[in-house]
């Protein structure tokens, strides 16, 4: 299902307008999202639910028979594809049924009919891969051929043979997939314990504020402006975690090994290799990132000189890297005013770019406003291909909550592109190049900004925004990266994965990268458990996307709007990055990504990445200097 959400927040904390959350009813209908264009009732709803299950059994009359002839294998993918369109829909509806105030028992009801049905629709479906498989490349491709019909297919059986090695019989592949429920616990056991079951501490702040310390509010107040308060909840927070340690390494340990039982099962030379093979990126596409990363730690400690400088201490310690660096500027904005903003802000992506965004505003794809029971953070859901993207918001008037409305419009234009232009197969888009799209957006928003802006206060709260989120996305993203390899390589060699040997490994990448040994930025051991906060370590190799993904998009954007002040006549750059989104899934994401203009096997996006991040600091240093 692609929804893409919000899962790196910037490093600034949000500020609050007055628009509190009110019952839903009480939100104009403008700033509610339409779900009629899905269904017109939930009985509409119910019925086509009742449809499309109805229609599974048409699937059984294929299975045995894939290889019997063109016609008949167009016939069947053709039934699979519709019925996972019409799937895709009902599950669409019934989540934002759900999300859009989740204290109403009916939502859930229908949240979960839906995950049941799909549950039914991948049993009934089950046979196809392993049977297309089964006849061999050989006839596969004899039936594509032969039959002009079968072309829009090409891709997706090319895909399927691709792994042809890897594949299973098709008894082994239940077995696999009934191993999948177990591989799911130990991720199940780390958000029980880190959500709900953890004891956590309780911390007077120099308000007098008694505070619990849960995720939520470590991550508000570790961003404190007060040093003291700073320590106590970094102190407190991460002692916490670190009693926990033995419990939280077993879980990690666990996923580790599910990942390589899935590597042996699978004959694959490595971990990473299993996972990076599910869209076809190169492994040293991951091991050039941390290289490049590792080049480039004096950009980091850099930042961090500066930002010690900022923050007027003498030793810069773990606990200031959340501290505001500048007081945040009296930006706020209404719904509309956003709207705008993003609108002009896209001017480089083209007319029709910004015009697909405004029918999309202008047509309630974007839920605004927070509402009593209302999903919290933001995503944008682009899976249902016959009617439009979708965007959930919980915007409070902050310029944060405009780059997140940017962010998520980049989500959803690129979903309508892709739905526009290909077919249903081929419209949803892997993570490597859908984080791109959202990023190309910010970037845009910021930069244009920083061009209508004179206040140097202000643009100096922009330019922080902006150089905090390199700092996290790339660097902390690959020092993430760099953890997940090592203690999948460790374990690959036989090696234990104990709470004390995690602690060891993570905080000597964590010294590393701060410059803890040169004196750039001190790293106590205590917070040498960090490791056991961060959920990504259980989506297998996930998280080097998001650095990637800035990677790119800083050289798409920069490209962009060069060419675009150059001259409004040259659109090559522009184009090529279009033609990327409206090609969905058709082809491979690094190739998508190197048609646009980002060879992602190369260091050359890095550093222009790395040479944005020190305009950035100059400038920075520049109003500082006058200061």
């Amino acid at each position: 299902m692609r929804r893409f959400g919000i899962i790196l927040l910037t490093l600034l904390s949000m500020t609050k307008t007055g628009l509190e959350a009110v019952e839903r009813s009480q939100v104009p209908e403008k700033y509610r999202w339409n779900l009629a264009d899905l269904y017109a009732s939930e009985q509409a709803w119910r019925d086509a639910r009742g449809a499309v299950a109805a229609r599974f059994r048409e699937m059984e009359s294929f299975r045995g028979h894939l290889g019997d002839s063109s016609e008949l294998l167009e016939r069947a993918l053709d039934t699979m594809f519709g019925i996972d369109k019409e799937v895709s829909r009902i599950r669409t509806y019934a989540t934002q049924s759900y999300d859009q105030d989740t204290r109403v028992s009916a939502g859930l009801e229908m949240q979960q009919s839906a995950e049941l049905l799909a549950n039914e629709y991948r049993a009934a479906v089950a046979y196809v891969r392993p049977e297309i498989l089964g006849l061999g490349s050989a006839r596969v491709k004899q039936l594509v051929a032969s039959h002009p019909g079968l072309g829009v297919y090409a891709h997706f059986l090319d895909d399927i043979l691709r792994v042809e090695v890897h594949t299973l019989s098709q008894n082994e592949e239940l077995v696999i997939a009934q191993a999948g429920q177990l591989a799911a616990a130990p991720e199940s056991i780390h958000t029980v314990l880190a959500n709900a079951d953890l004891p956590y501490p309780e911390v007077v702040l120099t308000t007098g504020e008694k505070v619990r310390l849960d995720p939520s509010a470590y991550a508000k107040h570790r961003g404190s402006a007060v040093r003291a308060d700073r320590d106590q909840v970094f102190e407190a927070f991460w002692e916490a975690y670190d009693r926990f340690r033995r419990t939280f390494g077993v879980a990690l340990y666990a996923q580790v090994n599910a990942h390589i039982f899935t590597k042996n099962a699978r004959k694959y030379g490595s971990c990473l290799e299993a996972s990076l093979d599910r869209n076809s990126i190169p492994t040293d596409v991951y091991r050039h990132l941390i290289a490049d990363v590792r080049a480039s730690l004096p950009t980091l400690h850099r930042y961090l000189n500066l930002r010690r400088r900022m923050l007027n201490v003498d030793v810069l310690r773990y606990e200031d890297l959340y501290a505001p660096v500048v007081k945040e500027a009296e930006l706020t904005y209404t719904p509309e005013q956003a709207i705008q903003m993003t609108l002009d802000a896209f001017a480089p992506l083209g007319k029709d770019y910004v015009d697909s965004l405004k029918t999309g505003y202008d047509s309630r794809w974007v839920d605004f406003l927070p509402n009593d029971g209302k999903k919290s953070g933001a995503y944008s859901n682009g899976t249902a291909y016959d009617v439009h993207p979708y965007q959930l918001l919980n915007f409070n008037g902050s310029y944060y909550d405009v780059s997140i409305l940017a962010h998520e419009s980049g989500h959803s234009v690129h979903a309508y592109l892709a739905c526009k232009q290909q077919p249903y197969q081929y419209s949803d888009s892997a993570i490597f190049v859908a984080e791109v799209a959202s990023t190309v957006n910010e970037h845009l928003l910021v930069r244009h900004m920083l061009d209508r802006t004179k206040d140097e206060g202000t643009r100096l709260f922009l330019l922080g925004q902006y150089l905090d989120n390199f700092r996290f996305v790339i660097f902390r993203q690959a020092m993430f990266a760099e953890f997940e390899l090592k203690i999948h390589e460790m374990a690959e060699r036989g090696e234990t994965l104990t709470g004390d040997v995690l602690n060891r490994t993570y905080l000597e990448l964590l010294r590393a990268y701060c410059g803890h040994e040169a004196g750039v930025c001190k790293v106590d051991e205590r917070y040498a458990v960090e490791w056991a906060y961060i959920p990504h370590f259980y989506y297998d190799f996930y998280v080097y996307q998001y650095a990637t993904s800035m990677v790119a998009s800083t050289a798409l954007a920069k490209g962009i709007m060069e060419e675009a002040k150059r001259s409004p006549a040259t659109t090559a750059r522009r184009d090529a990055y279009l033609t990327m989104l409206s090609a969905g899934s058709s082809d491979y994401p690094i190739d998508l990504l190197r048609r646009a203009g980002v060879d992602l096997t190369t260091s050359a996006p890095f550093q222009a990445a790395m040479l944005e991040m020190n305009h950035v600091m100059d400038e920075i240093e520049t109003i500082l200097s006058r200061k």
